[in-house]
């Protein structure tokens, strides 16, 4: 069993998808492997996690029809421009092995360097409508980067992956995402941003999260990425172990009470694990995307 959302151009996409950001290369190929095996159907990478070719190897491998698996990939910001990027599509289809992507998303709003980002957007609109892609959208776009894109451009975007989990959950882009039909998609949905941070303390530990996962018989993970898809959100949880893939799967077989989804909801810190989409520029996050 899995669940799907239907984006706002009629495109239906499985709402939990697996993610390899920061899954070296040569582990790539094995983790997707695993995450199909299990039954994932919507793997999520980018131009910058340099693992696109492992990706699109695990595909290849693992004897599913291309039809049966939903691939999103993401244009890095030293490859914005109209015409860059569509260079940038040729560069992921290459590495994925695929003529086709079903989401393509711009990676980071550059706020500071905004026309190039809607010059990129328009890109994306090209082909889409060349049916080169069957999906756009972006990531890391707060409400004011998309009021600014909407007025300049022509088709609003399917998806918003944002920094979505407990403890920052970001109502102001939820609501902005939802007053124009924009699938809010969660990256660090089980709060994995928080594990390691200095000082503060992580979903995984803490006491609501875990009363409610005994309750359940389940694991805070668990827990948190059924809290995502009954709120209607796509989530995109990453590991490079099978043992975690796997349990990161196994969330379809209960579902929360109503207070329970508002009691993690009242667990929201307001601080951002991530950094802040307006610090991101080409200047300070330069990345040459290689050809192959």
């Amino acid at each position: 069993m899995t669940q799907t959302l239907t984006l706002n151009n009629g495109i239906t996409m499985p709402a939990l998808g697996f993610g390899v950001y920061r899954t070296p290369p040569d582990e790539t190929a094995d983790a997707v492997a695993s995450a199909l095996r299990v039954g994932y159907r919507h793997i999520d990478t980018a131009a910058a996690y340099l693992n696109e070719r492992g990706v699109g190897e695990a595909i290849r491998q693992s004897g599913l029809d291309r039809s049966e698996v939903f691939i999103e990939t993401k244009v890095w910001i030293s490859d914005y421009g109209y015409d860059e990027t569509l260079h940038a599509f040729e560069k992921s289809t290459r590495k994925l092995g695929v003529d086709v992507l079903d989401l393509l998303i711009l990676h980071q709003p550059t706020p500071k360097q905004f026309d190039r980002t809607v010059e990129a957007y328009r890109g994306l609109e090209t082909l889409l409508a060349d049916g080169r892609v069957r999906a756009i959208g972006v990531s890391n776009f707060m409400p004011d980067h998309l009021t600014s894109l909407l007025e300049r451009t022509s088709v609003v975007p399917a998806v918003n992956q944002v920094e979505v989990h407990p403890y920052f959950s970001q109502p102001e882009v939820r609501a902005a995402n939802a007053e124009h039909g924009i699938v809010t998609q969660a990256w660090s949905p089980i709060g994995g941003i928080t594990f390691y941070r200095s000082g503060g303390s992580s979903t995984l530990d803490d006491d609501v999260i875990g009363g409610i996962a005994v309750n359940h018989r389940k694991t805070p993970a668990q827990v948190m990425l059924r809290w995502q898809l009954q709120h209607g959100r796509s989530a995109i949880p990453k590991s490079a172990r099978p043992e975690r893939i796997a349990e990161n799967f196994d969330v379809f077989d209960f579902e929360l009470a109503g207070a329970e989804l508002e009691a993690i909801d009242r667990l929201d810190t307001g601080v951002r694990g991530g950094p802040e989409p307006a610090d991101i520029t080409t200047d300070a996050f330069s990345l040459a995307i290689p050809e192959a």
